[in-house]
């Protein structure tokens, strides 16, 4: 262990601090770059399977069984299901993202944290870029066997709700997580965000405006970038160049 040290204090600078910062990795970061590399090779499989064709008659089964047998221009379930059904798509749209994004990003500037504000703005912004270019590269027509009950403008793969909700929702909750002392509150955080998560990517289906495939690659692909900003921060915090989560 002495020969190491050694060696790192003989580095550059620059890489004595990336190496120290590797060294001291907490078990949970290592958690994470573990389960960005399983998300990233999902992603992989899940896109290669999608465009074989390999998943569209399983696609389309699930989205017909969602709808009424005696018309496809109605999902299952009473009028306020059907309701329900758009009020949680809307948490997954640009307007809400934006909101809660802005809402989020004023609180921590009102509490000196300004860096952490440009990183989280940034975060959202730079997810959503992601997910255009993953939509324009992949170019899979929307869903055509049932009629849509949302307004689309893109294509199909991934979802762009699923994507950025997943984005926006775990960044925020990891935020708070860091902030709440208790495991059990941390918990408590961290799955109210997977849930809204969830639903908003459910609600894409059964609107017909996504096929399952489509949603599922827009949470892996969330889960990446969330992923990779939680890491990206931590690093950044531990440099000094944005400030920590803890709230005075």
């Amino acid at each position: 262990m002495k020969l190491l040290v050694d060696k790192v204090r003989r580095l550059p600078r620059a890489s004595g601090q990336m190496v120290r910062w590797l060294i001291a990795l907490e078990p949970i970061v290592l958690g994470m770059l573990l389960l960005l590399g399983l998300a990233i090779w999902a992603f992989t499989a899940l896109a290669s399977e999608v465009l074989a064709g390999d998943t569209q008659a399983l696609d389309e089964l699930i989205i017909v069984a969602l709808r009424r047998d005696d018309t496809l221009d109605r999902p299952i379930g009473p009028a306020w299901l059907n309701e329900m059904g758009r009020d949680a798509t809307a948490l997954g749209g640009m307007g809400w993202l934006v909101l809660a994004t802005g809402g989020v990003a004023g609180f921590l500037v009102l509490v000196d944290k300004p860096k952490m504000a440009i990183f989280l703005v940034a975060s959202t912004i730079s997810g959503f870029v992601l997910s255009l270019i993953l939509k324009t590269s992949f170019d899979r027509p929307r869903p055509d066997i049932v009629s849509h009950l949302s307004y689309v403008y893109t294509s199909s793969f991934p979802s762009g709700h699923s994507m950025l909700a997943a984005v926006v929702y775990l960044t925020l909750g990891g935020l708070v997580a860091e902030v709440v002392e208790r495991p059990l509150l941390k918990i408590y955080v961290i799955f109210i965000a997977l849930t809204i998560t969830i639903i908003v990517g459910v609600s894409r289906v059964y609107l017909g405006v996504h096929y399952p495939t489509d949603v599922l690659a827009g949470w892996i692909a969330g889960l990446v970038w969330a992923t990779i900003c939680s890491l990206l921060g931590r690093w950044l915090q531990w440099f000094g160049r944005v400030e920590t989560s803890e709230v005075e």
